[in-house]
Parts: structure tokens; sequence; C-alpha cells
């Protein structure tokens, strides 16, 4: 309970921060590599899929609406954001509502690297964390197949509903689509441990991946 207090907290931190964020000039600071081992709970670290098991190419501006609620008041923040995927790279930019790009991420040979503004290391979201949920969103089930092998969790579609399970049965996280091609309309993720829910709208793409595919 205290490691899900203290993530709840530190994600709480990052979507107050967002709006001063986007004021800010400031040039972005590169952070060193990480490998593509990430937390998937306490005490479990997997294997991302590769960017090739995407099954294709994507580029997408995306706005992002992250809501939830504090002191029982509904609280919102939003962020655009470009996504590039190629069979070699996963690449996501964060930027503030004047253009300025505030973060980004690139995931290429096994590695993650990230930049983010000076100083806000300890305040923004794992990059890492950051690549685990897009890829549960976008990523076919047979990707996730093999990635959550012998963990007991356990990645689920079912119409256009996932939810990420625990090895108790415990959905964790749950995704929803508005039509099978993945991208046609807003997406809902929802982390039920921290109480927050993620909406992703695209604005405009360009892909050569059928985005309806599960497996």
């Amino acid at each position: 309970m205290h490691h899900c207090n203290s993530r709840f907290m530190s994600a709480i931190r990052w979507l107050t921060l967002l709006p001063l964020l986007w004021l800010a000039g400031c040039s972005l600071s590169p952070q060193p590599d990480n490998d593509n081992l990430v937390e998937l709970a306490p005490g479990v670290r997997i294997t991302l899929p590769s960017p090739a098991e995407y099954g294709g190419s994507l580029s997408a501006s995306q706005l992002i609406r992250i809501s939830w609620q504090q002191e029982g008041k509904a609280q919102t923040r939003t962020l655009p954001v470009q996504l590039q995927i190629t069979p070699q790279k996963l690449a996501l930019a964060g930027f503030s509502s004047w253009g300025s790009r505030i973060l980004s991420l690139t995931y290429e040979n096994g590695q993650i690297t990230t930049a983010v503004l000076p100083g806000l290391g300890d305040t923004l979201p794992k990059p890492e964390q950051v690549a685990l949920n897009l890829m549960l969103t976008l990523w076919p089930i047979s990707a996730w197949d093999k990635a959550l092998a012998g963990t007991g969790w356990q990645l689920q579609q079912q119409g256009l509903s996932r939810q990420l399970l625990s090895p108790e049965g415990l959905p964790m996280i749950r995704i929803d689509y508005s039509a099978a091609d993945k991208l046609a309309g807003p997406i809902s993720f929802r982390d039920n441990a921290l109480g927050l829910t993620i909406t992703i709208t695209t604005l405009s793409q360009g892909a050569d991946h059928d985005s309806s595919q599960s497996h």
C-alpha cells in the first residue's frame, strides 16, 4: 500500500507541474540510457517488447488528457504528444502549449534514452513507465504474451477492451478503445492502483500498420 501511495503522490506532483512545464522555455537535459527492463509491479520487472513487434510504422500527433480525484474534486491536465514508431525505434515527445518540447523518449537497440527539463527528473514519471503504458495500449497481445511469460501476469483483450491482470486475476489496468482501429477514436486508459484515467485522442496519423490487430 505504501508503494502505491508513493506512486500516486509522484503522479500527482507531475500532473500539478504540467501547467508550469508548458510555460517553461528551458532546453531539455539528456538523461543516462536505461535498458529495456521496466517495473510492471513492485518486485516484478519485465523486458519490453521490441519496436519491431508493433508490426509496422506509425507517426501520430496526440492529445493526452489526465483525470483524477484530489480531495474530492475532479482534476484534469492535458499534454500534446508526438509519437513515432518504426521497426527500429520508438520515439515520444511531449510539448508545451507554446510548442516547445519539454520531454522526450527514444527506445532503440534495446535501450531507453530520455531528455527532460533540467531539475525535474525527480518529479516527472519514469520514462520507462511512459513507454510501458504506451506499449500496453498499442502493441499486439502476442507481443505481450512473450514479455509476460513466466510472470503470472496477463494482458487480455475482449472486443474493444484490454485488461492487465495480476497473478491473482485482479484487473490492475483497463484500456477501452472507441473502435477496432485503435487510433480512430479516443482511448481510455485506467490505472486502478493509482486512480488515474488517461484519455488519448489521436489528432492526426500516418501508418502502414493495421492497428485493429490484437495478436
